[in-house]
Formats: structure tokens, sequence, C-alpha cells
């Protein structure tokens, strides 16, 4: 019980970090879009996802955005799961 318990709070504190991240990319669009992105999806991906998330991450701006929007093809290696979420993800600007 125990290391199920640390096992799901070092996934929530995984899950922190990288929405973290995917906030502060760098430039305001890549922000909204990946930060969008991870608050709408993060919290069901598991553990290998969330290492296919966090190797999206390392990816430059301008090549993560080509990707995202059709512009161009990922790599092979990068064409999994969480890149295709990526691509048909549709972000729409919170009006308040």
């Amino acid at each position: 019980m125990k290391d199920e318990t640390a096992r799901k709070e070092s996934l929530e504190n995984r899950r922190k970090r990288l929405r973290f991240r995917a906030w502060h990319r760098g430039t305001r669009e890549m922000d909204l879009l990946v930060g969008s992105f991870a608050d709408a999806h993060l919290e069901g991906f598991e553990s290998q996802q969330l290492d296919r998330f966090e190797g999206l991450l390392l990816e430059a701006d301008p090549d993560l955005y080509a990707w995202m929007i059709g512009r161009a093809d990922p790599p092979n290696d990068l064409d999994h799961d969480v890149m295709r979420m990526m691509r048909a993800f549709q972000y729409k600007p919170v009006t308040d």
C-alpha cells in the first residue's frame, strides 16, 4: 500500500512538472498550445505516455509546432499516440 501511494505521488509530481514545462515553452503561442494540451490530457496519461510527452517537450518549438498543425510529419520515432493526440487537439481559447 505504501509503495502504491509513493508511486501515485510520484506520478502526480511528474504531471505537475510536465504541466509547468508545457506552459513555459518560450513563446506565448506554444505555451498556450502545449500547455492547454497538457491541461486537457496529462491527468489521464499513464507513465509510458508521460515518457513520450516528456520526449516531445525536448523538441524545438518550430518543429513541434509544425508537427502539431500538420505542416510537417514528425520523425518516425516521435509518431506515437501522444503526438497523434497533440495533432488532433483543438485549442480553444478561454473567453471570460
